[in-house]
């Protein structure tokens, strides 16, 4: 389990196309921010993966990752390549502040960047707040709530505004503070890129007590259990 709270990020340093998968290799501060062993879980951009071949000794340090062809099918992680920036965040320990949200690392689909523009046209970057938009899929779009909870490329974020059913799809809206915009991927994010996307598992869970068969006590079930 992760909390979205990005601890780091890397950048990827190669994308190699083997047999049914692809490998990547991510150069971050192996040893340092990021303690790895060969097996660990790591969420890279919020997708949960494994990491292999660790070199914290190598310049720069660095682990590899397998992507399965569902991963690269239905993540952002189809598209990077040498040089694309990824956020980092190892799995929540026992104990943890849950200071984000419960994020699984099981991306349910991606959406398109419309946009990430400053709030104030002319303000200075580095202090300013971000106001990002996305095309949510429909299948995904059933989780959303305005002011809920959103991993978006891994970030727990929270929705500020809702717009279904507009000329360009499903809106999702959110605020961004300058530390996030500084300290994840979304500062080198494009329009028209697609972001992975995890719904609030809490609403998941909702959904599926809603539709389960609403229980009956009939004679039959008191027989059967032997009153």
């Amino acid at each position: 389990m992760f909390t979205g709270l990005i601890q780091t990020t890397g950048t990827v340093l190669s994308v190699e196309q083997r047999e049914g998968s692809r490998r990547i290799a991510i150069a971050g501060p192996i040893g340092d921010g990021i303690l790895l062993r060969t097996g660990d879980s790591i969420a890279v951009s919020g997708v949960c993966l494994t990491a292999l071949d660790i070199d914290p000794y190598a310049t720069p340090p660095r682990f590899h990752a397998d992507l399965a062809a569902e991963t690269v099918a239905r993540t952002s992680l189809s598209v990077l390549a040498p040089g694309s920036t990824v956020n980092l965040e190892l799995p929540t320990l026992a104990g943890t502040p849950l200071g984000g949200h419960v994020v699984q690392g099981h991306v349910d689909g991606t959406g398109t960047l419309l946009s990430l523009k400053p709030v104030e046209e002319h303000a200075d970057p580095a202090l300013a707040d971000w106001w990002l938009t996305i095309s949510v899929p429909s299948e995904i779009s059933r989780y959303i709530v305005e002011k809920g909870s959103i991993a978006i490329e891994g970030i727990s974020l929270t929705i500020a505004r809702w717009e279904p059913g507009t000329a360009k799809g499903d809106l999702v809206h959110v605020a961004i503070i300058p530390h996030t915009y500084a300290n994840t991927n979304l500062h080198t994010l494009k329009a028209g890129q697609p972001l992975n996307l995890e719904a609030d598992v809490l609403i998941k869970f909702m959904e599926q007590r809603s539709l389960a068969p609403k229980f009956k006590l009939t004679l039959e079930y008191l027989i059967a259990n032997g009153y």
